[in-house]
């Protein structure tokens, strides 16, 4: 039987969550996170998806981790069918975290390739820790078809993924170094440098990538 008081903690608690303070919101989602309780499952969720502040919703993401994987990955999953980025990216985030692989069939190549570079990150991130032995190479292929997408910090988040993968990926990379797109050609030859030396830096490695390219390009004009 539900306690009067326990009832009062759920509702201040829930409240708390969407006060207007961000740490206010922080501290409720730590107190949630501390004390598991399915109740709250749902205002987590919702959360995640319209919180502004980014350390507020790691601590979301943290709480939700706390509780049952059985309850918590299949509303997860039905959030990434959401129309709003946030709910998406964050709901991948938190399925990449709980690791539970029932949530591999979920992560489709619509999410991998999502016109949101921060769903298709978080997708990217995702898709490396759920997936099932023995699909790596499939994965990799549709990773690959986003070689040279977006800025920075988008592309060194793509070859992070690639490069995690593992040695099936060179594939891949080999068939973009060949692609006319120079933006493609220039961040397959960077993952491929980056995944044989780690501690070179992404920057460098593009760098690298560009002097490369413009040489090939160079002498296919000679």
């Amino acid at each position: 039987m539900t306690m009067p008081q326990e009832d009062t903690y759920t509702t201040r608690a829930l409240q708390a969550l969407e006060n207007r303070g961000s740490s206010i919101r922080l501290q409720a989602a730590l107190a949630v996170g501390t004390t598991p309780d399915p109740r709250f499952i749902d205002k987590l969720i919702e959360r995640c998806a319209i919180e502004p502040e980014f350390y507020v919703r790691e601590m979301l993401t943290w709480a939700l981790t706390r509780h049952a994987s059985s309850v918590t990955v299949p509303k997860l999953i039905d959030e990434l069918g959401s129309e709003r980025a946030q709910a998406r990216s964050q709901a991948l985030h938190t399925l990449s975290k709980i690791g539970d692989r029932q949530a591999w069939p979920a992560i489709t190549r619509a999410l991998l390739t999502d016109a949101d570079d921060e769903v298709a990150r978080s997708a990217w991130r995702a898709a490396v820790v759920l997936v099932p032995e023995g699909e790596e190479p499939e994965l990799a292929g549709v990773l690959g078809t986003q070689l040279g997408r977006g800025e920075r910090e988008t592309q060194l988040s793509l070859s992070r993924a690639l490069i995690a993968l593992g040695e099936v990926i060179m594939p891949t990379l080999r068939a973009a170094m060949t692609d006319l797109d120079p933006r493609s050609h220039q961040h397959a030859i960077a993952t491929e440098r980056l995944s044989r030396d780690p501690d070179a830096g992404f920057e460098f490695a593009i760098e690298e990538a560009k002097r490369v390219v413009a040489l090939d390009m160079a002498g296919q004009e000679g």
